[in-house]
């Protein structure tokens, strides 16, 4: 466990969790189930594997099955003209997963020489998820369900994060599933820096005593190494043995190269705490010294916007502070330690919808009315900045600049490193954008669909039509057709508006990375002929047969909505 480069606090939940569900097991307690969770390379299945021998633990691993009965006649088969491409003879994936697990819970693994025979405490782990359950995952959620009722040892999944917005763990585990199944979901960081560096440091000690002919690096070496990885030991591991190979004369030039610029940002202490003192350095040179056993850095949305909001600054000596004029004395601030640009482009988000969730949350984090006029002037700017469809690709990224710099410029609570105020920690939301346009988009489809006789545009059915008919005593004989142009035809009449209750921003959750633009065919809907069965669900269907109704009835009162 001393050699895990993972938090210890990760550490000992995992093992207290292992303790708690096979050691401290009640006879009749059905099986459990573990998620861990992290980005790749943060030490998740070592620190399971090591666990697992220090409590003397068999791991039964599922791994995905190779079909070894595939034959030429099967592919000829397949090839077929009147083949339809769906018969496989191999045994479908979640067959054989279902089996394994009955099997692994019944019997216990093959006892290979010099093992021992006399535990029988075992977890099954699985790492490699079948890629059925991908496409169907409530054949996998039947599965567990048997599984904790009869099972009696623990199940471990391994789940690598994903910053792209088809996140397995959100499809493969939702929260109803989570909930209903006690699954319990530990989720493990990145390494940090200082971590990573005992460990190379570990590593390059031990094979210099082994007398190997490696190329020994430097401490600024395995620094720039370590910042190049991400927080991912295992591409660190595989850089470092890339790089101290010395045949390998295209390494020997990029250490060459690194070392010529080393000289030129080279920090008083080469310590990684100094790291921050690299910020001031030419991108271009950043990215030519991490051309070799680099990694794309990637940031989740909820840390992104953070980064962002609490724009933490670097102090700078007054000699090497270049003092702005009197008369621009306000504008004056200390040097930013990020760069926003590359926060937006590292969430994987583009500049328009990234500008979306820093709109929603910015006012949270201002205290003064004067900062929060200047950061909406720069988002409106920005907005403009997108408003051509034609010109939108191209400006997005100028967009994103103009927003984060402006938010971030216009925040005088935080001008200088030693300022921390504002109004301190808040928790993020969604953009209220998100309920505000799908309401949107099922008004025009049941407003299409209630009213298609008139043949108008959504937009001029919404604010030309029903706005009219609500005036009407006696306009439709419809209950669907009444009840909404109530919903759409009137203005709320309530004098106090409350906030909506949004949807907070965890902070592993991928965002939505294109916005579902209503505008993008603004007659799509108005030309298609939509039935009353096409309504959304949130909207009153039309009744089919209705009797006459009389004339108080159909009167339309005042409508007050919440």
């Amino acid at each position: 466990q001393n050699d895990l480069a993972v938090q210890k606090k990760k550490i000992e939940e995992v093992e207290t969790w292992l303790k708690t569900h096979i050691s401290q097991r009640q006879p009749k307690q059905g099986g459990s189930v573990l998620l861990l969770t992290g980005p790749p390379g943060c030490g998740k299945t070592a620190t399971l594997q090591i666990l697992a021998r220090d409590l003397g633990l068999q791991v039964q691993e599922w791994t995905n099955p190779l079909s070894l009965d595939f034959t030429k006649e099967d592919l000829r088969n397949m090839f077929e003209h009147d083949s339809n491409f769906h018969t496989f003879p191999s045994q479908a994936q979640a067959a054989l997963f279902q089996d394994f697990l009955l099997r692994a819970n019944k019997y216990n693994k093959l006892q290979m020489l010099g093992e021992s025979s006399e535990n029988d405490k075992k977890l099954i782990l699985v790492e490699d998820i079948p890629n059925q359950f991908y496409r169907d995952p409530g054949s996998l959620h039947e599965i567990l369900r048997s599984f904790v009722r009869r099972s009696r040892c623990p199940l471990v999944f391994i789940i690598s994060d994903n910053f792209c917005g088809d996140s397995s763990q959100r499809s493969l585990f939702p929260t109803e599933i989570v909930k209903e199944l006690c699954i319990f979901n530990i989720s493990f960081k990145p390494v940090a820096p200082t971590n990573m560096m005992k460990v190379l440091n570990r590593i390059a000690a031990a094979e210099a005593t082994m007398n190997r002919e490696n190329y020994t690096l430097d401490r600024t070496s395995l620094e720039l190494l370590c910042r190049g990885c991400s927080g991912d030991i295992r591409s660190a591991i595989n850089s470092l043995q890339f790089s101290s190979t010395k045949d390998c004369s295209l390494e020997k030039e990029f250490w060459s190269k690194k070392k010529k610029k080393s000289c030129t940002i080279k920090c008083e202490d080469a310590g990684v705490s100094k790291v921050r003192k690299k910020s001031k350095c030419d991108t271009s040179e950043d990215q030519e010294i991490q051309a070799i056993g680099g990694k794309d850095a990637s940031i989740f949305l909820f840390h992104a916007l953070g980064k962002i909001i609490y724009c933490k600054r670097e102090a700078v000596p007054e000699a090497e502070c270049s003092q702005l004029p009197a008369h621009l004395s306000e504008h004056q601030r200390d040097t930013l330690l990020i760069q926003p640009e590359d926060i937006v482009e590292k969430s994987h988000m583009s500049g328009s919808m990234f500008n979306l969730y820093l709109h929603q949350n910015y006012v949270d984090f201002f205290s003064d009315i004067d900062d929060v006029v200047r950061a909406s002037e720069y988002l409106s700017t920005a907005d403009v900045l997108c408003s051509n469809w034609s010109t939108r690709p191209v400006m997005e990224s100028y967009s994103a600049s103009v927003a984060t710099r402006g938010v971030i410029h216009a925040n005088t609570s935080r001008a200088s490193a030693h300022q921390h105020g504002g109004m301190g920690f808040r928790p993020l939301h969604k953009p209220q954008w998100f309920l505000i346009n799908k309401k949107y988009q099922e008004n025009c489809i049941a407003a299409k669909s209630l009213f298609s006789s008139f043949c108008l545009p959504r937009e001029c059915l919404q604010t030309e039509l029903l706005p009219y008919l609500a005036m009407l005593a006696n306009p439709m004989r419809n209950q669907a057709q009444i009840a909404f142009i109530q919903d759409v035809g009137r203005l709320p009449l309530k004098r106090h508006f409350g906030r909506l209750q949004l949807e907070a921003l965890g902070d592993k959750d991928p965002g939505v990375l294109e916005l579902s633009h209503g505008d993008g065919d603004p007659e799509g809907l108005a030309c298609s002929q939509a039935s009353s069965s096409d309504l959304p669900g949130s909207q009153p269907q039309p009744v089919a047969a209705q009797a006459p109704l009389e004339e108080e009835e159909l009167r339309i009162e005042e409508y007050d909505s919440d």
